[in-house]
């Protein structure tokens, strides 16, 4: 049943302010910078969320609507081939033109012919349109969290390390806010404890209530076999004992591609943690003390207790292996969500699952041009489940199904422990 006019509008919106919010800490030259081929600079992803709204939306269903410029329909699509073709991925930070404020101004041009939108859907015409208004809110929040994931990857390569934003002075202020300030501010690091999970055939995927995306359908049976699942994240004090016992130097933990990588890209700690000046990245059981973790705050001490964060798959896998344990099957992730005594589900970092990013039993995409959004990226990647300090409020779903390449790890991701029972 579509929601009222009135309360579409409030939640477009709301929606839309808070990208122009997120981005408020930021010079014009911050927000035209892009890092690496799979960042966009935060100009980018302000254009591109109201592109999607312009082509999507305004262009088949406001008649009469005259585009802010037509050349945008090339600049700012992402990856729709049914669309046509468009600027190179790894070249936008080379768009110094438009100006910022000529994206803010093309943002105004499209927010206003959305409000003459709905102000003319009589019932109909709003059933239809109600679901891709929504789906386009969804998309701006995904590209909400890629704003402030892709800035800080940005900053971190600044040899000033400057901050997003300073870090509070008392954190646990900040704690319910999206995003507050480093994992770190709002964790519960107490012993690990194991739950146990007696499986069995359980329902997984979205039930049909609400919003979800095409991925998180449909709805089917899956056999569980009993399990236990650790209550909490790994936090950054177990992952530097990993670092400190060579945990980057032994084959034997790493998945063959995940050993490659490490040898190829040299890596031997998160990457954005930092050796202390006058200590090495290892040591002895301190080794806590060695690191600080650059983040949405700067340069800060590493927190031991804080979750650790911004882990490639390759990375949570070898830490499982040394653990002694592994890691969840997004089957086995959903069916814990509200398991007794489980804690940090959501609100921390988003949590690398042992699920290849497959469809599910009957699965379809969209129907029309949004048919490309989920589907076609269903090879090579890995499911993440959760959210994070960066996911907006309201975005987070026990059924929501994120991925990314097992290398990447510039988002806020981290480790929860399975081991089987």
């Amino acid at each position: 049943m579509s929601i009222a006019v009135p309360e579409l509008q409030r939640a477009y919106d709301d929606v839309r302010r808070h990208s122009v919010a997120l981005a408020e800490p930021l010079s014009a030259e911050d927000q035209g910078v892009q890092s690496m081929p799979d960042a966009s600079p935060t100009k980018w992803h302000l254009a591109h969320t109201t592109w999607f709204f312009e082509t999507i939306v305004l262009r088949p269903h406001l008649p009469g609507y005259r585009p802010f410029d037509e050349r945008y329909a090339y600049l700012f699509n992402s990856y729709y081939e049914a669309l046509g073709p468009r600027h190179a991925r790894p070249q936008r930070g080379l768009l110094t033109r438009p100006s910022l404020e000529e994206v803010h101004a093309y943002r105004h041009h499209v927010d206003e012919s959305i409000s003459t939108l709905l102000n003319r859907l009589d019932r109909g015409a709003l059933a239809r349109i109600e679901p891709l208004i929504t789906l386009g809110l969804h998309h701006e929040q995904q590209h909400q969290e890629l704003i402030v994931t892709d800035i800080v990857h940005a900053l971190s390569c600044n040899p000033l390390m400057p901050a997003y934003r300073p870090r509070p002075a008392d954190a646990a202020d900040a704690a319910d806010t999206a995003p507050a300030t480093e994992p770190h501010a709002r964790i519960s690091a107490q012993p690990l404890e194991w739950l146990r999970q007696a499986g069995g055939i359980v329902a997984i995927g979205h039930d049909g209530r609400g919003f979800a995306f095409d991925n998180e359908g449909p709805r089917h049976d899956y056999l569980l076999r009993p399990y236990e699942i650790a209550h909490r994240l790994v936090t950054c004090g177990e992952y530097a004992a990993f670092i400190a016992d060579a945990g980057y130097a032994r084959p034997e933990l790493w998945l063959s591609d995940g050993w490659a990588t490490v040898q190829r890209e040299g890596w031997t700690a998160p990457i954005y943690w930092v050796p202390c000046e006058g200590r090495g990245e290892g040591g002895e059981a301190g080794a806590s003390g060695n690191w600080r973790v650059f983040g949405l705050s700067g340069l800060q001490a590493l927190d031991p207790g804080a979750p650790v964060s911004n882990l490639s798959f390759y990375e949570a896998a070898a830490y499982a292996e040394w653990a002694g344990a592994r890691l969840p099957t997004e089957f086995e992730w959903e069916a814990a969500f509200d398991a007794p005594g489980i804690e940090q589900m959501t609100g921390h970092v988003w949590q690398w699952t042992r699920s290849s990013y497959d469809p599910y039993p009957g699965f379809r995409p969209l129907a029309g041009v949004a048919a490309e959004y989920n589907g076609k990226f269903m090879v090579g990647q890995q499911v993440l489940r959760g959210g994070s300090i960066a996911t907006p409020p309201g975005h987070t779903r026990s059924t929501y199904r994120n991925f990314f390449p097992p290398a990447a790890r510039w988002q806020f991701t981290g480790v929860r422990l399975v081991r089987d029972n």
